[in-house]
């Protein structure tokens, strides 16, 4: 009897042990929480603007346009136990996601972390231009060569770097202004181009070749550089990524406004941003809201595009969602907003 009773509380240690040994193996899955949200109107923690402007005529006004972000814990070389990755599970306010949804097979958190970093300087980039098309400010685009394949006819002739400025004589404006003037004519014709390198003119000749869709190219890859004609200066740390556009598009507009945008209310959002004002759907919107309801923002801004992924935060129903499209729309509703004229503010509907 008494050998049976040893057995059984050994057993039952045994199987409590490997039960909590378990728990405590790590997963591959990542915890995504609430992250850290900043007033694109306010300072850092350090006292410096979140957004300053030099070289115009700038102002400060009450209320809050905060971007707000997700916190990640796990990834490759910090992975997080199961029981961690239970808990979130179970957690409304947390969710639990494969590591391969920010962490591709063959990235390292060092190539993660510089990806995020240029997409922040990209959206940074994009934000200025559409605030200064929202308020019908000129600046200058450069078509600007980012690669160039080595098996087309560009190979040799133009390089990483090269700022196109003429194409057949005509001065070219932008990327598709560029990919425009080289398209319109025949595979195998050529194409005159002049370009800037290291800040002296050259002039090259390229024969096209013909794209798969049956168009002419010269084999570059080319991004748009923006030449604005002041200083616009966005900080915000460590923070990556390119969710931020929108709300970065609406701080510099406020900061550039003799009127502000808000009318003392707190807003926050999240959402990507093209130079033309189109407003683009990003992840982690459930945990997001979460942030803006507890930093006390009133309203939140969100992609249409994203629309469905509010109703599954446990922040629902705790604050205003409005959807948004393009920067026309955040400035209409930020105009009704101010007016005290919320009736009829565009809302995500549930399908």
């Amino acid at each position: 009897m008494f050998r049976r009773v040893m057995t059984l509380l050994v057993s039952s240690a045994l199987l409590v042990g490997l039960a909590v040994g378990g728990l405590l193996l790590p997963v591959p899955y990542l915890v995504a929480s609430p992250g850290l949200s900043l007033n694109t109107l306010g300072e850092d923690d350090e006292g410096e603007r979140i957004i300053q402007v030099d070289g115009r005529k700038s102002y400060e006004h009450k209320g809050g346009l905060s971007m707000v972000t997700v916190q990640y814990v796990g990834g490759p070389g910090a992975r997080v136990d199961l029981f961690t990755a239970l808990s979130a599970w179970l957690s409304p306010r947390d969710a639990v996601l494969p590591e391969e949804a920010i962490f591709p097979p063959g990235q390292s958190m060092d190539d993660i972390s510089e990806e995020q970093s240029l997409q922040m300087d990209d959206s940074q980039s994009k934000a200025i231009a559409a605030a200064l098309t929202q308020l019908d400010i000129d600046y200058g685009v450069q078509p600007v060569v980012a690669d160039v394949d080595p098996e087309l006819p560009a190979h040799g002739k133009l390089k990483a770097g090269d700022v196109i400025t003429e194409v057949d004589g005509a001065q070219v404006d932008g990327v598709k202004q560029t990919v425009g003037k080289v398209s319109d004519r025949e595979p195998g014709d050529p194409v005159e181009m002049t370009v800037e390198r290291k800040g002296a003119p050259k002039d090259v000749r390229i024969d096209t070749a013909e794209s798969d869709d049956g168009t002419a190219v010269v084999g570059v890859m080319l991004r748009d550089d923006m030449d604005f004609p002041f200083e616009v200066d966005v900080s915000v740390g460590n923070v990556g990524g390119p969710s931020a556009g929108m709300m970065f598009a609406l701080g510099i507009m406020d900061h550039l406004s003799s009127e502000g945008l808000t009318g003392g209310h707190a807003i926050a959002g999240t959402g990507t941003i093209e130079p033309d004002g189109k407003v683009g759907g990003v992840s982690g919107v459930e945990q997001k809201m979460v942030s803006a309801q507890r930093e006390g923002a009133e309203y939140f801004f969100v992609a249409s595009e994203s629309c469905d992924l509010t109703f599954d935060s446990a922040a629902t129903g705790e604050i205003e969602v409005v959807k948004i499209d393009k920067l026309d729309d955040a400035v209409d509703a930020l105009a009704d907003i101010r007016g005290g004229d919320t009736d009829d503010l565009p809302r995500c509907t549930q399908k």
